[in-house]
């Protein structure tokens, strides 16, 4: 056979495999609201750059009949490509072919791309959209499954591991996602469970949608296992191209500079806090005011709200950022938000990105429910990932700091590299009310106007100790600050601590507080 001829036969066999599960399968997927695997991959990558691996790759079962049927590319397309010119590795799981269900090749092509993404040291990108394993091939697709989840745990704080949930992902498919930094999900297409409805409703005798189960907006809201929600898969896909343009390719490197732009003008810095310590304010418009353009990517912003994290960049360099929130829960540190941010400020100083925390804070929130829930425990991840990270990390007080919330966020015990505050600040072990009320309880109750002596020596606790001068002249807050001067001295503090070394004890790995 001359050379043309194998050519032509190779172009033939390309397209019938690129058909994947075939017309009537694809007609399926696009009733559903779903892409193709192959339509996802091209609308994510730039153009023209993906190159694809293990197209003609076929499963190896022959129990239950399956050596009979052809599974084209196994369910999986897997290869590498490029977003705004950064390389990247990729797999799609294709649900046209056989619900997209994961067998010992499948599983084989998708540990062969994480290998290669390890490698080369680049992003690894999964696109998940499966029934779960696939039930005739018995130990081999758990063994796939658990092949995965080991490479995901090696190249955790190596290269960014990036999840896509678009379709099912069901049973022990979950902790692949669960083990990778973001988690992407889109309304109404994306469905996350270990147990699925009917399972529940056979165990339960409890009748649930699989929307109500394990959809977008639960694991986006609820759960805290996605940290992106898209109302559709090409919003979800420019979600991650924005991603990809603040993070590293890998561990030791640092994300890619861009040119440094002003914030806008619109936003006034010195405005935003009102007057009144007890009125909120929304933290997100601090943190526009400080970074280039005004432009702040935020992360898990429908989960722990109190908590406020993401990217921002500062002189264009990527910078992340922990805030407390004043419009939820006045900003207080609870089970969920010591999650969210212990973990966002382990994956920063993993991937070389200095942490910014911006503190106002009443403290832990209180009561039985926390308690019982582990707010010490979860609590104390935060103090541990603060404590843990070398990166440069500088804190900026914006108003309230009262007791272990004061610590928790980055303190100068923590060894943060600099603390500012606002002259505004409040420093204590507790707010000014409370504190009052305890310390000077035998005087106001004595008093012929108890209310009025309550006020009074509220306001002389507030002028005594909760101030930023009483921490400033012990050292714990190296300069009280205007508003209007935050951003010229975080490009000073980020600069001047970039290129810092920290001695820490020789170790195989902590135990933080999981």
């Amino acid at each position: 056979m001359s050379l043309k001829r194998k050519t032509l036969e190779l172009l033939k066999r390309r397209e019938q495999v690129q058909q994947g599960g075939g017309e009537q399968a694809i007609k399926k997927q696009a009733a559903m609201g779903k892409m193709t695997a192959r339509e996802r991959i091209l609308a994510l990558l730039d153009k023209d750059s993906f190159h694809e691996y293990d197209l003609f790759v076929e499963h190896e079962a022959r129990d239950f009949d399956m050596d009979k049927k052809i599974l084209h590319g196994d369910g999986v397309i897997i290869g590498t490509g490029t977003i705004f010119g950064a390389p990247v590795c990729i797999y799609a799981q294709d649900f046209t072919v056989a619900g997209g269900s994961l067998g010992l090749m499948h599983a084989r092509k998708i540990t062969k791309i994480m290998d290669h993404a390890m490698k080369l040291k680049v992003p690894i990108i999964g696109i998940n959209d499966s029934g779960g394993a696939r039930i005739q091939e018995g130990v081999n697709s758990l063994a796939g499954y658990g092949e995965i989840f080991y490479r995901n745990t090696l190249a955790s704080g190596v290269i960014p591991q990036i999840s896509v949930i678009l379709g099912p992902c069901a049973g022990g498919a979950v902790y692949s996602p669960a083990l990778t930094d973001f988690v992407f999900v889109v309304d109404n297409i994306s469905k996350m469970f270990i147990t699925g409805p009917e399972v529940i409703k056979t165990v339960l005798g409890e009748e649930i949608s699989m929307e109500d189960l394990g959809g977008a907006r639960v694991h986006s809201e609820i759960t805290g296992n996605a940290h992106f929600f898209a109302m559709s898969e090409l919003e979800c896909f420019e979600q991650i191209k924005k991603l990809i343009s603040y993070i590293p390719w890998n561990n030791l490197r640092k994300a890619k500079a861009f040119k440094s732009k002003e914030p806008k003008k619109t936003l006034k810095i010195g405005e935003i806090i009102p007057s009144d310590p007890k009125q909120p304010y929304d933290v997100r418009d601090v943190i526009k005011s400080i970074v280039d353009d005004s432009d702040f990517f935020e992360i898990m912003e429908n989960w722990a709200g109190n908590v406020v994290i993401g990217f921002g960049r500062i002189a264009g360099d990527t910078i992340g950022f922990v805030a407390n929130q004043p419009l939820v829960l006045a900003g207080v540190l609870d089970v969920d938000s010591s999650d969210k941010a212990a973990r966002f400020i382990r994956y920063c100083n993993a991937f070389n990105i200095p942490l910014v925390t911006l503190v106002d804070l009443p403290g832990y929130l209180p009561g039985v429910d926390q308690e019982h829930a582990g707010v010490i425990r979860h609590g104390a991840k935060m103090l541990y990932a603060y404590s843990e990270a070398t990166v440069p990390k500088i804190t900026v007080i914006l108003r309230k700091a009262y007791g272990g919330g004061y610590i928790a966020m980055n303190s100068r015990h923590l060894h943060a590299d600099f603390v500012f505050a606002w002259p505004g600040a409040e420093i204590a072990v507790m707010g000014p009310e409370g504190a009052a009320n305890i310390i000077f309880r035998k005087e106001i109750l004595e008093a012929e106007d108890p209310e009025k002596m309550r006020k009074q020596k509220v306001k002389e606790y507030k002028e005594k100790f909760a101030n930023p001068y009483v921490a400033a002249a012990k050292g714990y807050i190296d300069s009280v600050i205007e508003p209007e001067e935050t951003r010229k001295l975080l490009i000073h503090a980020i600069q001047l601590s970039s290129e810092k070394v920290e001695d820490r004890p020789k170790k195989k790995h902590g135990i933080p507080p999981f």
